[in-house]
């Protein structure tokens, strides 16, 4: 059973990374339910996370390798750099900057003390109301080559929230896109694509703090499990969540953290 479970859990985060319901949130309620006391929980989800961060390398490789080559130019003597990709690269690099520097300061801090189901119940709440608003108010005009980069920052202020569990750092970033007059497939193309440095940097980071040389090879196995399934299906989620953007609402996703944040309150109320 203890394989299965590292399948559900690889497969949950694939699915939540991206949909805009939380990953942190969703793996702080299984954790809860499903007490995995023979393994490394941290380790686990450091192995999870990593992924689906290799699920949007993979993805969007060809943009990210671009991407880079664009950057590496402009430190080359003539060589003339593509405009665009140079100016997408430097909106994701300033959008990158808050959650790296609030992140890595403060991010053991906010998960000691936020890393908890009642927590959660409030932020899914939280942010199904705010879905309702962005779809409510927004324009949804620009594709994300065209914002500026004070609204590049505004958006990668938006992620720092995502370190709280319950957020949902795609949800929050998406929402700021789309209060930008992002269209909502391109706020989630902007979204994804900013999430790449930020889950290998936490990711690094969590992996030092891990003592890899305790781990069983059993441990292991259940690791390689989650990351493996963790990744294919957050690669498909990617496929999928881009082409339903462009023509569906954020209202189902508001209604399922509603509906989950519900479930949850009775749980912790019965239990």
């Amino acid at each position: 059973m203890i394989y299965i479970y590292s399948l559900i859990f690889g497969f949950i985060q694939g699915i939540t990374e991206f949909v805009p319901i939380s990953s942190s949130g969703h793996l702080v309620v299984l954790h809860d339910i499903w007490q995995l006391s023979m393994i490394d929980n941290l380790a686990f989800d450091v192995a999870l996370h990593l992924g689906t961060a290799l699920a949007v390398i993979i993805f969007f490789r060809i943009k990210l390798l671009r991407y880079i080559v664009v950057v590496l130019q402009v430190f080359l003597p003539k060589r003339t750099a593509d405009k665009d990709d140079l100016k997408e690269a430097l909106l994701l690099i300033y959008a990158t900057i808050p959650a790296a520097i609030v992140g890595g300061i403060f991010s053991k801090h906010i998960e000691s003390f936020f890393r908890n189901t009642w927590t959660v119940i409030i932020t899914l709440s939280v942010g199904a109301v705010l879905f309702f608003w962005a779809e409510r108010v927004s324009q949804k005009k620009k594709d994300f080559s065209q914002i500026s980069i004070v609204q590049a920052v505004y958006i990668g202020i938006a992620q720092v929230l995502a370190l709280i569990p319950g957020v949902s750092r795609s949800g929050i970033t998406i929402i700021a896109g789309m209060s930008a007059k992002l269209k909502r497939a391109q706020a989630a193309k902007f979204s994804f694509l900013m999430s790449v440095p930020i889950i290998l940097g936490a990711g690094f980071f969590q992996m030092i703090k891990v003592k890899w040389e305790l781990l069983s090879q059993t441990e292991l196995y259940l690791f390689a499990l989650g990351f493996i399934s963790s990744f294919v299906v957050g690669y498909l989620v990617i496929k999928f969540l881009l082409k339903f953007l462009e023509k569906h609402s954020l209202r189902v996703f508001a209604w399922y953290r509603l509906g989950l944040a519900l479930i949850l309150l009775i749980w912790m109320i019965l239990r």
